[in-house]
C-alpha cells in the first residue's frame, strides 16, 4: 500500500482501512515486555466487545494507544510524551467525543484508579508502573473531584481496566478486519 495521505481521507471505509493499515504496518512494534501494539489494541477492543460496550467505546479501546504508533521513538524517552493527547488530536478529524474523550482520559483514569483503589497499583504491569511515575502518579483529592466531573470519565475508567487486561501473549481475539468494520460503522454514524 502506498503512503497514506491522512489529510485526504474523507470516506468512512477508506479512513477505517487506513487506520487498520497503520496497525498492520507499525503494530508489530513492542507495546511492552510481552505483546505488540496490535495484539494490545485487539485485546483491549475484544474486552470492550465482550462487555457489551457501544461501538464508539470499542473503537476508543482499539485506538487508545495510536499515539504510540505515531511517535515510535517515544518508548526510548524518560519524558511523558502524552501519547493519549497525540492520538486524540490525530483522530479528531474523523471522530467525535464519544471516541476521543475516553482516549484522552485513559492515562488520567490510571492515575485516578491508583488514587481511589490503592490495591489497583499492585495490578499494574512493570511498564505501567514506570509510565505512571512519568504521568504524575496517583491523583490528588482535587484531581479526583475534577476527573469525576468530566464527560466520558466512566468510559475512560472502563477503557483503562480493559487496557490493563490486554497484555496476554497469544490471547485469541477477533481479526483486525472485524474492528475495521466497526470503525467504519462509527464513522458513518458521525
Amino acid at each position: 500500500m502506498p503512503t497514506i495521505k491522512w489529510s485526504e481521507l474523507t470516506e468512512p471505509a477508506e479512513t477505517a482501512a487506513a487506520l487498520a493499515e497503520l496497525y498492520r504496518r507499525r503494530g508489530s512494534e513492542a507495546y511492552d515486555e510481552v505483546v505488540s501494539q496490535t495484539e494490545h489494541a485487539l485485546q483491549c477492543a475484544s474486552h470492550a466487545l465482550s462487555k457489551g460496550a457501544d461501538d464508539a467505546t470499542i473503537v476508543a479501546a482499539l485506538l487508545h494507544d495510536i499515539g504510540h504508533l505515531l511517535m515510535p521513538d517515544e518508548r526510548e524517552s524518560d519524558v511523558d510524551r502524552r501519547h493519549e493527547q497525540v492520538g486524540s488530536r490525530f483522530l479528531d478529524r474523523w471522530f467525535g467525543p464519544d471516541v476521543l474523550r475516553p482516549i484522552e482520559l485513559h492515562v488520567s483514569a490510571k492515575r485516578y484508579l491508583c488514587a481511589i483503589e490503592p490495591e489497583y497499583l499492585n495490578t499494574l504491569s512493570p511498564a505501567s508502573v514506570r509510565s505512571l511515575a512519568l504521568q504524575g502518579g496517583p491523583m490528588t483529592e482535587e484531581e479526583i473531584d475534577e476527573f469525576e466531573k468530566l464527560d466520558f470519565h466512566a468510559a475512560a475508567v472502563d477503557l483503562r481496566r480493559w487496557d490493563d487486561l490486554a497484555k496476554t501473549p497469544g490471547a485469541p481475539t477477533p481479526a483486525l478486519g472485524i474492528f475495521e468494520q466497526i470503525i467504519g460503522d462509527v464513522l458513518c454514524a458521525s
